[in-house]
């Protein structure tokens, strides 16, 4: 651990220093984050693959008290450095993409169309190398011992980790942060797009047992025959199906007992931005009405581990500064609500 005798937690955080201005090194650090700029298959706006720094750079103005976890911070949190390589690898297959889907969303036939056939493997091989990439940084991690979070991106960006952590760790389950199901298979053509993580995490990844959605509330009819069809694999909170029972008199507590219920032993939170009512993150990819406050979301986490599961792992995805540094600003606090969380009864 690193020596802390010399910082206070009281004063301005260093520009020095790294994430949440904390002095820690990643050799130090119990929690290391895994930044993945990368939003190639985005439907809608960008912004997406900039989350990670902007989430840096506003989190050096969070204060480091939690109530939750008194002095998690002392575990040492560390983000490592964007991958520039990366980062422009998504840059390029972007703008080929966005040539495609202009193309597709104007009824062309991308069949007869030789070009566009080529981008659509290149956005396809090149998913496929992220993918990789992100499976070996995370497993090398795992391997030395630490703990680790993924920051995105977009949702596409931790099937490589999920991997990763299900050789590690074995069986586990998904706690899904979302406006949307994920579940589509091959969603515009892209084998792994942002809107088909949860279908290839569960057709590509054999110790995921059990996904639990919970915030759904943009969704097509494919989904939810896949749903349906699960044998209670995935199990869905729908966004509407809450408020209701919210409506009619149901608690809040009520709800998260019976979503934490569903849960197995070993939960992996994956928290897409959207999940969040769009006051708090605007300019994320797909904005839909609805959604959560963090709050309660710190309710359902705090109560998840009360239950005696463990917090094997997580990604935040989605947090877009195209406009304003404000989804930023979300972004880092929830970032760090989860790092807390990671560390809470470790020892």
């Amino acid at each position: 651990m690193a020596d802390l005798s010399q910082f206070d937690p009281n004063s301005v955080s260093l520009l020095s220093n790294n994430i949440f201005g904390l002095p820690t090194t990643e050799e130090d650090a119990k929690l290391v984050l895994v930044p993945v700029p990368w939003e190639v298959t985005v439907s809608y706006t960008h912004g997406t693959a900039r989350g990670p720094e902007q989430i840096f750079k506003a989190s050096l103005q969070v204060d480091l008290y939690d109530s939750d976890v008194k002095d998690g911070w002392k575990h040492g949190f560390f983000m490592r450095d964007i991958d520039k390589q990366l980062l422009l690898r998504s840059d390029y297959l972007r703008k080929e993409a966005e040539l495609y889907l202009k193309f597709l969303t104007e009824g062309g036939d991308v069949c007869e169309n030789e070009f566009l056939k080529k981008t659509l493997v290149d956005v396809n091989t090149g998913t496929v190398a992220m993918n990789d990439w992100v499976y070996r940084q995370t497993s090398d991690l795992l391997n030395a011992g630490k703990l680790v979070g993924l920051v995105g991106g977009d949702h596409s960006t931790p099937l490589g980790f999920f991997k990763a952590i299900g050789e590690k760790k074995g069986d586990f389950g998904i706690l899904q942060i979302d406006a949307h199901c994920d579940l589509r298979n091959g969603y515009e053509g892209f084998q792994y797009s942002h809107a088909s993580i949860m279908y290839n995490a569960l057709k590509e990844v054999p110790q995921l047992t059990q996904l639990v959605q919970i915030g759904i509330r943009d969704y097509c009819e494919e989904e939810v025959d896949y749903i349906n069809n699960s044998n209670g694999k995935v199990k869905t909170f729908f966004d509407r199906d809450i408020k209701t029972r919210l409506y009619e008199g149901d608690t809040w507590k009520q709800i998260c007992d019976d979503i934490i219920a569903t849960l197995p032993q070993q939960v992996y939170i994956s928290f897409d931005i959207d999940g969040l009512d769009p006051k708090l993150c605007p300019r994320t990819g797909t904005p839909v009405p609805g959604g959560f406050e963090a709050e309660q979301l710190y309710y359902l986490f705090r109560k998840v581990l009360e239950s005696g599961r463990q917090l094997i792992g997580f990604d935040l995805n989605e947090v877009s500064t195209s406009h304003d540094e404000w989804d930023a600003n979300v972004g880092a606090r929830v970032l760090f609500k989860l790092c807390n969380l990671m560390v809470k009864d470790q020892h």
